[in-house]
């Protein structure tokens, strides 16, 4: 079976959240298409398409469902290549205010045109309403400002039952102001649709500055790069650097692209990428990535990185591409509103024409004026422009902290999480290891003991093994060693000048049948044998990371029920580490096979709506994060395997911030849920006393508009975290 395909589209011109998810829900119906997400907030269209031949077929298909649901909106496919996303706000040109619904080919003119039209309307209107007129003129005027306040609205209407969209609020609004006149309500009439488009304005205004506000918090994309050819200095584009290119960077400017300072230092702010805010030193030989803002000295850099290949680009690619994965409650509403709107309008036509014939005292013009009310309030716009803006508000506000959420539905299963489960080296840990501690047997000395174990550890990447050639700190003819084989979870087997050398645990010794010392330390044990004869043992320790300890009580604090150590190192280290961070358990002496084996365990031990999060230094934790409900990867600044392997990534290294992600995840839940219950609420109570004539279609107006611009407002609040 071939894999999909996935493609990208930009839709310029999207204003409607409705429609966006009738979009979404037909695009996602087209055979061949494995599925289809369209973010609203980022004005993109995400298709994964099963059958590569029919690829073209299926664009031309979601491009014909687009135009037919919303005729104006341009459709612009997005380069696939990860250098060419665009600063996000180039897709949020619209000027402030620009009403999106009622989009025309000169939009530049649009916004001016369109309060002139309104303002005049509003006039008309004023003078209708305070001068006595007769029956005739009185109309006119009424009808005069109500084209001129409604008129679009009523070509949008006629212009979608042509395509098919019956149930639109265009639609609705028209039914409901015509409905108004034909029972004498004039006034009312020209008044719901003026307030209409107001609030369709402040609405628009409000869902557009909730973008801006979004796209501010990662706009960490570089704008330009000073590249050196021979003794100039030339302006270009990020994407036209290559690696091993020299560039400069002045103080004040975003450093571009990923590299290696080899001339210069300066104080950098990384508070982009990892939400820190106290700047860091850096000096020539440090590595530099691209997102930080150079404070004062000059520094030249060596770029280790294209920038589509960058840890800037894959952020910015992540956090964009974040609204993709949708929370549950976000498509709960989108299949809510679906039926929603056709549920009220059934009713509205009952409440029209069956109340006069069963109950004296109600005439057909009294109960066709409370169907109205019912039609003015079915819009759920509420609710679908402002779930999704909450979810990405929150994913936007942890990207500010240095949590990377890959997508709502990871951060509202951050609610329920009953158990976190630690990887011990380098994440509760600094997994910065030191020998403190040489033990050599009687035919070799100290020194010698440790040039045979940095000679047989020399090849391996594990941070025990670094710490043991730098503690050698002399140079290691690699000529000299041959047949190296690391055994995993055991040690490494190796030759060295022709002696055949074992490094490793006690499980290594043992399988190879080496007499050894049993050593109760609490650092990592590094036993060494030389032709099948035990030669000593180096001890390695590793210090407990500042912040472990807090984060520990804090996860509690959230209502984490249990928190769980795995490790493969040996138990004295692992209870020692476990008893001084106050940990629920602790496993020790584990295979990377058996750290899956027991997190498949302790997975059957939570209850079937808990969550269990496993956090790791997204290297060598891959298949374990890959299996909890969430993976959560220490990443530090610039760990690619950790931004790939992990549902959510810590930027800093900070165990802390795992309890600051929970605390963001509430706070998000919290306010669509309180948008939830206020829109349905308003709602119900409205669709309640219309029924029985009590309330206006003033109310039903605000019920639409109002509601939804309070609910936009609400959504932001979820881009605040930084005091949680």
């Amino acid at each position: 079976m071939s894999a999909s395909i996935k493609k990208e589209f930009v839709l310029e011109g999207l204003g409607c959240a409705n429609c966006a998810a009738k979009m979404e829900r037909k695009i996602n119906e087209l055979e061949g298409v494995e599925a289809a997400s369209i973010n609203f907030v980022t004005k993109t269209l995400t298709m994964e398409i099963e059958q590569p031949h029919k690829v073209d077929e299926l664009i031309s298909s979601a491009k014909a469902i687009v135009k037919q649901i919303e005729g104006h909106v341009i459709v612009k496919e997005k380069e696939s290549n990860i250098s060419s996303i665009p600063k996000v706000e180039e897709h949020y040109h619209e000027a402030e205010g620009e009403h999106e619904h009622k989009h025309s080919d000169d939009h530049g003119e649009s916004n001016k045109a369109e309060y002139i039209r309104l303002g005049a309307g509003a006039v008309i209107y004023a003078v209708a309403m305070i001068f006595k007129f007769s029956f005739w003129p009185e109309l006119i005027l009424f009808l005069v400002s109500y084209i001129l306040v409604g008129g679009e609205v009523l070509l949008r209407a006629l212009k979608n039952i042509g395509r098919g969209q019956v149930f639109d609020e265009n639609f609705l609004m028209t039914l409901a102001t015509i409905g108004a006149f034909s029972v004498g309500e004039f006034p009312e009439g020209v008044a719901v649709m003026l307030f209409y488009q107001i609030g369709e304005m402040f609405q628009d205004l409000a869902v557009n500055r909730s973008r801006k506000s979004i796209s501010a918090l990662m706009d960490i994309r570089p704008d330009f790069a000073n590249l050196k050819i021979g003794e100039d200095i030339k302006r270009v584009s990020p994407e036209a650097v290559k690696v091993g290119d020299i560039i400069v960077v002045k103080p004040g400017e975003k450093v571009p692209l990923d590299g290696k300072i080899v001339q210069g230092e300066s104080m950098v702010d990384t508070s982009a990428l990892t939400g820190e805010s106290v700047p860091r030193e850096i000096k020539t030989g440090d590595e530099i990535l691209g997102g930080f803002i150079n404070k004062n000295g000059v520094l030249t850099i060596e770029v280790s990185k294209v920038f589509g290949e960058s840890t800037v680009a894959k952020i910015l690619d992540l956090v964009q591409n974040a609204g993709s994965k949708k929370a549950p409650t976000e498509n709960f509403i989108t299949k809510f509103a679906r039926y929603y709107t056709p549920v009220v309008v059934i009713s509205a036509l009952v409440l029209a024409f069956i109340p006069p014939l069963f109950i004296n005292g109600i005439t057909f013009s009294q109960s066709i004026y409370r169907a109205l009310v019912f039609l003015v309030v079915s819009c759920p716009c509420a609710l679908v422009v402002s779930i999704p803006l909450g979810f990405f508000g929150g994913i936007g506000g942890a990207s500010k902290q240095g949590i990377l959420v890959k997508g709502g539905n990871y951060l509202e299963a951050l609610n329920n999480v009953e158990m976190v489960v630690f990887d011990k080296t380098g994440t509760l840990t600094k997994g910065v290891f030191k020998v403190t501690e040489i033990n050599a047997e009687d035919k070799f000395n100290k020194e010698e003991l440790l040039g045979i174990a940095a000679y047989a550890e020399s090849f391996s990447n594990h941070p025990i093994a670094a710490s043991i050639v730098k503690a050698y700190s002399k140079e290691i003819n690699k000529e000299s060693i041959r047949n190296y084989n690391e055994i995993s979870g055991n040690g490494i087997s190796v030759e060295v000048e022709g002696k055949k050398v074992l490094a490793g645990n006690n499980k290594l010794m043992e399988r190879s049948g080496i007499v050894y010392k049993k050593v109760d330390s609490i650092g990592t044990v590094v036993h060494i044998a030389v032709d099948s004869n035990y030669a000593g043992y180096i001890v390695i320790a590793d210090e407990i990371k500042e912040d472990s300890k807090e984060a520990i009580k804090l996860l509690k604090l959230a209502g984490v029920k249990r928190t769980i150590m795995l490790t493969g190192d040996n138990k004295a280290v692992g209870e020692k580490v476990a008893e001084d961070l106050e940990l629920d358990g602790v496993y020790s002496e584990l295979l990377p096979q058996e750290k899956v084996e027991k997190l498949e365990q302790l997975d059957s031990e939570k209850s079937s709506k808990g969550k269990l999060v496993f956090v790791g230094d997204g290297i060598n934790d891959a298949p374990v994060l890959a299996r909890a409900d969430i993976g959560i990867a220490m990443g530090g600044v610039g760990s690619d395997a950790a931004i790939e392997a992990a549902d959510v990534v810590i930027m800093t290294d900070e165990p802390f911030k795992i309890a600051q992600a929970i605390k963001i995840a509430k706070k998000t839940r919290r306010i669509v849920m309180e948008n939830i219950v206020f829109a349905l609420g308003v709602k119900i109570i409205i669709l309640i006393l219309g029924a029985f004539g009590i309330a206006t279609m003033w109310e039903a107006v605000f019920g639409d508009v109002g509601v939804a611009l309070i609910a936009v407002l609400n959504a932001m609040r979820a881009l605040k975290v930084n005091k949680l």
